[in-house]
């Protein structure tokens, strides 16, 4: 859950303003710097896992479909033939 993520739910669920989730935010990135990074860190290699899985599946749709077509195709000029 990122800053912005948890500063919507906590104003959302528990009535928390955001400017209170960001000021604790900001003083629990100063006392924790390693724990920080290592969490962004973490996000951004979990985006860049989501984005090349969504670019995979992106890519076999259009492949089953193009292979889907292309048998239709075959098949309606056998038929025709």
């Amino acid at each position: 859950m990122s800053k912005e993520e948890c500063m919507d739910a906590l104003s959302k669920y528990a009535d928390i303003k955001p400017v209170i989730t960001s000021t604790v935010w900001k003083e629990l990135e100063k006392e924790n710097k390693e724990f920080f990074e290592a969490y962004a860190k973490r996000r951004e290699e979990r985006g860049a896992a989501a984005a090349s899985s969504e670019t995979h599946r992106s890519q076999r749709i259009h492949d089953l479909l193009f292979h889907s077509n292309s048998n239709k195709d075959h098949n309606t000029s056998t038929t025709i033939n």
